[in-house]
């Protein structure tokens, strides 16, 4: 890293703390690939492989809470030291957040197996999921590269996972308007596109920290929320 210390082991330590983000990071990427695949299947099998896999990602979090409280009390970091040891904490609380959606809906793909459902809901549900897959990648890459610009971009592109979200949201209402019988597949449904939607807010939160830790700053605008038909006033 660019900022050697005099103790050689405080650079071991920051950087084996950096090593257990992206590691945590990895872990909620494949988790929510997976649960899209089980999702998008109907593959209950690959659904419990998703639930199952969340007890590391929580044990990743619990190993960076002690690391940085030990790092804080024994080496008293200040300025960038502090910034990337703080800003780690929060990171890792927001990616286990993703993982713990990621478990979420492949609980109810579990349900959703054994009940029809329709098919263009699940489409745009896969639509949104891609985005936060890719939303969530880049965001893995700025912090594994201190890259400023690619984090800003993840973070100008909330908008359009909300967007899609709407869309899915109005689409499922729809199927219940017209088919009651639909209720119950539609809002299961409408959950897991919640849950998408939620990863993607909690990946712009991480290139938030991914912005202080690089600057020392926020980067000082409002969040691109969408504003969708379903939450105008009338």
């Amino acid at each position: 890293m660019a900022n050697q210390h005099l103790v050689k082991s405080f650079d071991e330590e920051l950087r084996v703390l950096d090593a257990r983000i992206s590691e945590m990071g990895g872990l909620a990427e494949a988790q929510l690939a997976q649960a899209l695949q089980a999702l998008r299947e109907r593959d209950t099998a690959l659904s419990e492989a998703v639930i199952a896999a969340d007890v590391r990602v929580d044990a990743l979090e619990h190993d960076v809470q002690d690391q940085v409280l030990q790092m804080l009390a024994l080496r008293q970091p200040m300025a960038v030291d502090l910034r990337q040891i703080l800003s780690a904490i929060k990171i890792a609380g927001h990616l286990e957040r993703v993982a713990d959606y990621a478990k979420n809906t492949a609980k109810r793909t579990i349900v959703l197996a054994r009940t029809p459902i329709p098919t263009r809901g699940v489409g745009g549900i896969e639509r949104v999921g891609r985005l936060a897959q890719g939303s969530l990648k880049d965001a893995l890459d700025a912090f594994a590269q201190r890259d400023l610009a690619r984090a800003r971009a993840v973070w100008a592109r909330d908008e359009e996972i909300d967007d899609a979200y709407n869309g899915v949201f109005r689409e499922l209402l729809t199927y219940m308007i017209e088919d009651p019988r639909t209720i119950t597949a539609c809002t299961h449904l409408m959950f897991i596109a919640k849950n998408i939607e939620r990863i993607g807010d909690h990946v712009t939160n991480v290139v938030e920290l991914v912005g202080f830790r690089v600057t020392g700053t926020t980067f000082g605008d409002d969040r691109p929320k969408s504003q969708g038909a379903m939450y105008r006033p009338q």
